[in-house]
């Protein structure tokens, strides 16, 4: 499978913005996806992840109640909309795939795309 991952941008701090992951070759739903994020000077950490079907979600502790992670298998997408944002979310944000439940090490990665949170 392959990730282009899209929807980045600037945003204020307080505000929203939806990414978006659209994947080709071998069939979306056979996949776990999730989405990770690397800020300057640090590791990537992981965000959220849907199953394949999207009956099961996790979340990492600091964004829940913040970013909800969907997926559309008709589309071949996934998705990561992210509300209240804060100047500690701006980070490079990648989208993964994986066989497994839950992702813990992705497959498959997709290129990142910036998100930047002004305060």
């Amino acid at each position: 499978v392959q990730l282009q991952a899209s929807g980045g941008g600037l945003v204020q701090a307080g505000g929203s913005l939806r990414l978006s992951c659209a994947a080709s070759g071998r069939t979306f739903s056979s996949y776990t996806m999730g989405w990770f994020r690397q800020a300057p000077g640090k590791e990537r950490e992981f965000v959220a992840a849907i199953s394949r079907s999207g009956g099961s979600t996790r979340y990492a502790d600091s964004v829940k109640g913040r970013f909800t992670i969907s997926r559309a298998n008709a589309k071949n997408t996934v998705y990561l909309q992210m509300g209240n944002l804060k100047p500690e979310d701006a980070a490079v944000y990648y989208c993964a795939a994986d066989l497994n439940w839950p992702l813990v090490v992705p497959l498959r990665w997709g290129q990142g795309t910036q998100v930047t949170v002004s305060s």
